[in-house]
């Protein structure tokens, strides 16, 4: 009895045991049992779609003046912050005018004794006390000191020196105690009027030869208004919407492009002139076209293709062949059908033929997560 004991506890003990490791991989959750992935999807589906064309441009100033000295003398002071914003009819530089001020002062002596003279010819002329003659030659004198005298105050109102139109100015290109204007105009500040500001961008003619085919085949339609958009290096668009203003009607014959002009409010002087940017334009609108966010899409040395999720939840890799844009997403000419299930966010997730869990995407909401972690970092 005594034996017997011992081994009945035994017995139960490794009955526990094994029953423990029998219920241990259940219980900790391993990776036999653990659940499929979420991935974000979009059920492909054709619709309208207007093409856009994002091509390479860079800002310009709408107007340019160069502020330049259109008198001798020796530059006494600036009057302007660098880099600031000013108005037309702004003082910006003030030569010395001292010899200025004399000459006006001896062209106005000089106008006050011709028409004092030409006052007392006046009678004299009707009396014949005074030729004709003599009276017309007064007369002439009195206007060429009157000549002079206006050419004597332009040049010393022309040293203080003006803004010629409003916009923003750069750096001063002369400081004080230089001689300007001796033989030369010399170039004293440079402003640059920039909202609205320009992006001047080139369109390949033999693009716009296939677009305007296309057009004429029925493929496409004219894209109705000129609405533009100015994308940034990191890809982010300008908040403001612009217009297309030309497109020129000539070829260059060096490049075969065609010269394009869009203009876009800048009342935060945001953009700056010389910047590179991308411009984005509609073209046309394509009927049953099927788009997709181009993080969807994936270029190999393959090819191009996209992720899906079968009908038995698996994944599954679909070659296809984009074609033009439309905004921000590809339009894909070839590949997919319709019905699709492909996967948008969580590719790192999505090995072919691995099972995973497909989320209806919502590019809002992606967008609003996205925010906070780019603040944490």
């Amino acid at each position: 009895m005594k034996l017997r004991t011992p081994m009945l506890s035994l017995i139960v003990a490794t009955a526990l045991a094994a029953c423990g490791q029998g219920q241990q991989p259940g219980a900790a959750g391993g990776p036999g049992n653990m659940p499929p992935p979420e991935v974000d999807v979009v059920t492909v589906a054709a619709g309208q779609a207007t093409v856009t064309r994002e091509l390479p441009g860079r800002l310009e100033a709408v107007r340019t003046a160069q502020v330049r000295a259109r008198v001798d003398g020796i530059v006494e002071k600036r009057l302007f912050a660098e880099g600031s914003d000013i108005k037309a009819g702004t003082p910006l530089f003030r030569i010395e005018d001292s010899t200025y001020r004399t000459a006006a002062a001896s062209a106005q002596a000089d106008v006050d004794v011709a028409r004092l003279t030409v006052e007392r010819y006046q009678p004299l002329l009707a009396i014949k006390a005074v030729s004709k003659q003599e009276f017309d030659q007064a007369q002439a004198a009195l206007k060429q000191k009157e000549a002079i005298l206006a050419k004597a105050r332009l040049d010393l109102e022309n040293a203080n020196v003006l803004a010629p139109i409003s916009g923003r100015i750069g750096r001063a290109l002369v400081t004080e105690g230089a001689l300007v204007g001796h033989g030369e105009a010399t170039q004293l500040a440079i402003i640059e009027q920039i909202d609205p500001i320009y992006a001047n961008f080139t369109q390949s003619n033999a693009d716009v030869t296939r677009l305007q085919q296309a057009i004429k085949a029925g493929k496409l339609k004219r894209a109705e208004g000129a609405r533009v958009e100015l994308v940034f290096d990191d890809g982010s668009v300008y908040a403001q919407p612009g217009r297309l203003l030309f497109t020129d009607l000539a070829v260059d014959p060096s490049t075969g492009a065609i010269q394009m002009r869009a203009e876009f409010p800048n009342p935060k002087r945001e953009l700056l002139p010389g910047t590179f940017v991308r411009i984005r334009f509609p073209e046309a609108v394509q009927d049953g076209a099927i788009k997709l966010p181009q993080r969807a899409v994936q270029i190999t040395p393959q090819g191009q293709l996209v992720m899906s999720v079968a009908a038995d939840g698996k994944v599954v890799p679909l070659p296809v062949k984009v074609g033009g844009m439309s905004g921000g997403d590809w339009i894909i000419a070839e590949g997919l059908k319709g019905g699709e299930q492909v996967i948008v966010n969580g590719l790192q997730k999505a090995r072919p033929g691995s099972p995973v869990k497909p989320v209806p995407w919502t590019p809002a909401v992606a967008a609003t997560a996205a925010a906070p972690a780019a603040e944490k970092k």
